[in-house]
């Protein structure tokens, strides 16, 4: 199948960036799109896509990219422009077109106040927050978000299927970042959302990476919060609890445009495939890219989209 590797809103696309990086990163990396169409010079169907400096990042670029440059736009690529703080304002003023974002993570960075968690509320609340010059289409089912694992043994054990059946568990402990501990949507949100008193704190500083895998899968915990396209998740065949009661806001992938590109023709590709794009495919093109095979994200992008029958 196909890889992985995080996210915006944990990786440290933190808020950071230097001009002098905004304009090497703009100056550079731009390459044309390698699928069938092109327009000539249109400048209504001529797309630049951006990406955020990280794998994930840069094969969703590929995807809504090369699914646009198979129905007739000039697509080249920004790749790795760096942090949302960078890619965000090339994005308002143009010098980018199509940026893939994650919708609970850009509504946070536009507006500090936000509450909004369901994916249909943060979608709502994104559209209100964007500037003028900046449009959101449909977001996908695929998400990159905080995700709660258990191994297969220990769901199986306790008939484990969403977070609130962790109740019935007995006592558990939980690895995570240590900010979980005390963050709004982390511990407290257990205990708020699903009336957790069960759970013990084990704080582990990777991201839910190795270490914190490990000590999953050694039983030292029993929970351990995971970003939810985690090549790891799968390989474990770990169980990813449900989150009905949205103690994590959504992370849906959603792509950006520069409201002057925007256009009927351009909405309808991106919209089919977001309507296609699910969070087990975004796991899949991070474990083909990052994983043994070390595909190109180009090509991961590619054979996607001819499965989904999006391209030929």
């Amino acid at each position: 199948m196909f890889k992985h590797k995080k996210a915006v809103h944990k990786k440290a696309l933190a808020i950071a960036g230097v001009a002098t990086v905004a304009a090497l990163a703009l100056a550079g990396c731009s390459s044309s799109s390698s699928l069938s169409g092109g327009s000539g010079s249109d400048t209504k169907t001529a797309i630049v896509v951006g990406s955020a400096d990280f794998s994930e990042n840069t094969i969703l670029a590929q995807v809504y990219g090369q699914a646009l440059a198979a129905n007739g736009f000039e697509v080249t690529y920004k790749p790795n422009i760096g942090a949302r703080a960078v890619y965000f304002p090339a994005l308002e003023k143009g010098t980018v077109d199509l940026i893939p974002e994650y919708s609970g993570s850009i509504l946070s960075f536009l507006d500090k106040s936000a509450v909004a968690t369901a994916p249909a509320e943060v979608n709502a609340a994104l559209k209100k927050a964007l500037p003028s010059t900046v449009v959101s289409y449909e977001s996908a089912e695929a998400a990159d978000s905080d995700s709660l694992n258990v191994t297969p043994e220990f769901a199986k054990a306790h008939s484990l299927k969403s977070i609130g059946d962790l109740k019935n568990a007995g006592p558990i402990t939980l690895a995570a970042n240590p900010e979980f501990e005390t963050r709004p949507d982390g511990l407290p949100a257990l205990k708020s959302l699903y009336g957790l008193d069960n759970v013990t704190f084990t704080a582990i500083k990777d991201g839910g990476g190795p270490g914190t895998l490990k000590a999953l899968l050694d039983n030292e915990v029993q929970v351990a919060d995971i970003y939810s396209t985690t090549p790891s998740i799968e390989e474990n065949k770990l169980v990813t609890l449900t989150d009905p009661k949205n103690q994590f806001a959504s992370q849906q992938v959603i792509p950006l445009v520069y409201k002057s590109k925007a256009s009927s023709k351009l909405g309808d590709v991106l919209n089919k495939v977001s309507a296609k794009l699910t969070t087990k495919d975004l796991l899949a093109l991070n474990a083909e890219v990052s994983g043994d095979k070390k595909t190109q994200p180009d090509v991961a992008a590619k054979d996607w989209l001819k499965s989904a029958g999006l391209v030929k």
